[in-house]
């Protein structure tokens, strides 16, 4: 073997090396973040359960629809309010909420309680229609686990 090969293959081998040093401490470095992504959620307690007081599965109402929330395991905090064991209402009207890492959507279809509502009456159409609630944290971002009731189904005359 020639002098030439011998440090061209001596080079090889040490930038491997630092390669490899560098691919370790930048592991080092990200594993934090990876982390990090699923602690944006708040921590619901175990056993926090948020469900319907008033319409019942399968009712027949008329519009406005009175709908009060029920909770237990947790408090009510206006949203903004960060505070441990708490959290505020959101209402899914017609929709299934997807998305449970990221604040709840403001529209039609999801109502935000920021204020720390526990009732609303709501106008629907006649038909049926699904009701679902959410509790969110200060951020209207779901807790984890989720604390969502079972979807109900209403028929409004």
């Amino acid at each position: 073997m020639n002098t030439c090969n011998v440090q061209v293959h001596t080079e090889r081998e040490g930038l491997m090396h630092i390669s490899t040093r560098i691919l370790f401490a930048s592991a080092l470095l990200l594993a934090p973040l990876a982390v990090q992504a699923d602690d944006h959620r708040t921590q619901a307690p175990e056993g926090a359960a948020v469900y319907f007081l008033t319409p019942a599965d399968g009712a027949t109402v008329e519009s406005p629809v009175l709908v009060r929330f029920g909770l237990s395991g947790m408090g009510v905090a206006p949203a903004g309010t960060e505070k441990e064991k708490t959290g505020h209402h959101h209402l899914l009207i017609d929709q299934t909420l997807e998305d449970q890492d990221s604040a709840i959507p403001s529209d039609e279809t999801h109502r935000h309680f920021g204020g720390g509502q526990t009732e609303t009456a709501v106008e629907l159409a006649p038909g049926s229609h699904t009701l679902q609630l959410v509790l969110g944290d200060h951020n209207h971002i779901p807790h984890q686990p989720p604390v969502m009731s079972d979807v109900i189904t209403i028929t409004v005359e």
